[in-house]
């Protein structure tokens, strides 16, 4: 199949020949017919399956052929990031059309808010944005949603993750009721049947199976302890002609602290966290793509939703919670057909966590002890789950 299969306007099939795009993806394949027939649509699609193009096509042929000067879709992500991404495929994809987009978030100085406040009061085509800071927008009654004809949910899970559910809703219940509803997730967990349900009219549904990490990544895990992890990365980076390693940590705090230790340790490193203007981000990040610096530490808002190719090593500090977190923070190595390295850290409480993993990707993945003068390792047992905290046996512990 070819785009040609799905007739599109004279000027995005333009577009689509500039930017070298033929053959659509399986998800592109199976959504664009659905939102070209104005259906809602709930897709489990990850990121690297070309969702971003499934929806953005369709959405531009319709605006191809009725032009409007109003609000006419909007994209809510969960992250700035995100945001970005989605806004610079958006502008390589209209050129040719002549819709206007705009993203917006949060962070950077008042100027940025002037900005995003006079492009809705000019007029802009498609939204996209965070909910917060929309939310923030609308607050102040000039953003208006009330001729939305396209409402798209990217990435909708790691939305709810993030604590976005109120926000979404407030958002929704300014829209018309008649409107085509795309709803974007990598998972499909009880949760966003519950959004779905609430949102989305008779829906068609796609899923497609999560992709194990591509075969060109050699996967490997350390059992250790965490006062060991800075001193096994060290000896990973050490001597090592690698352009560029993405290390991930599940919290902020942590971020912060491998990239000190790091540079105390004479390594090129960057990292990315809330704290963070956004000018800093994009500063960091543009350094990081431009092998300035050589090491990116980051929480895992980078693991969806942005794009950095050709990644020597990806290591992942501490085992994701989410074991298709593991997945979509290793596929940021061998991406277009190269090769990569994805090492994992695992300690005493991460084990069970990371059977998961192996049991979702098929494949068992070699676990190797640190080396013996660095320290002990941990034994593997991956049949024992982290304890949780009980108050009712805490009490009892206490008056024994």
């Amino acid at each position: 199949m070819t785009f040609d299969h799905f007739n599109f306007e004279p000027e995005l099939v333009e577009g689509l020949a500039a930017m070298q795009f033929e053959n659509p993806t399986p998800v592109q394949a199976q959504s664009i017919p659905i939102i070209l027939e104005n259906k809602d649509l709930i897709a489990c699609a990850q990121t690297g399956t070309g969702k971003t193009a499934a929806y953005l096509l369709p959405i531009l042929n319709k605006l191809a052929k009725n032009p409007t000067d109003s609000i006419h879709t909007l994209i809510l992500t969960p992250t700035r990031e995100l945001a970005m991404q989605v806004d610079q495929q958006l502008q390589g994809f209209s050129y040719f059309v002549g819709a206007s987009s705009l993203a917006v978030y949060g962070g950077g100085d008042s100027g940025v808010w002037d900005t995003q406040r006079r492009a809705f009061e000019t007029g802009v085509n498609i939204v996209i944005g965070t909910p917060g800071r929309l939310l923030s927008h609308m607050n102040f009654g000039y953003l208006k949603f009330d001729k939305i004809e396209h409402l798209i949910l990217d990435e909708a899970d790691k939305m709810l993750d993030m604590g976005f559910y109120d926000d979404i809703m407030k958002i929704i219940n300014k829209m018309p009721k008649e409107r085509e509803t795309l709803m974007f997730s990598a998972t499909m967990p009880d949760k966003i049947r519950k959004l779905a349900k609430a949102i989305l009219r008779d829906p068609e549904e796609i899923a497609f199976e999560i992709s194990k990490p591509a075969e060109g990544v050699l996967q490997m895990a350390y059992l250790t302890y965490d006062e060991h992890k800075i001193e096994m990365i060290h000896r990973l980076l050490d001597g090592k002609e690698l352009q560029s390693v993405l290390i991930f940590s599940s919290t902020k705090l942590n971020t912060k602290r491998i990239a000190e230790k790091l540079k105390k340790l004479k390594h090129s490193v960057g990292s990315i966290h809330s704290d963070f203007e956004q000018r800093e981000r994009e500063d960091i990040l543009l350094q990081f793509r431009n092998r300035r610096i050589q090491i990116l530490v980051a929480t895992d808002i980078l693991s969806r939703g942005i794009d950095i190719e050709d990644l020597d090593l990806v290591i992942n500090f501490d085992v994701p919670q989410d074991a298709e977190d593991y997945v979509h923070r290793v596929g940021r190595t061998a991406r277009a057909k190269s090769t990569g390295v994805a090492v994992t850290f695992i300690n005493e409480k991460d084990q069970y966590n990371f059977s998961k993993i192996e049991t979702l990707i098929d494949s068992t993945i070699i676990k190797i002890p640190i080396p013996a003068d660095l320290g002990k390792s941990p034994s593997y047992n991956p049949n024992k789950k982290r304890q949780s905290f009980n108050k009712r046996n805490f009490k009892k512990k206490k008056k024994r």
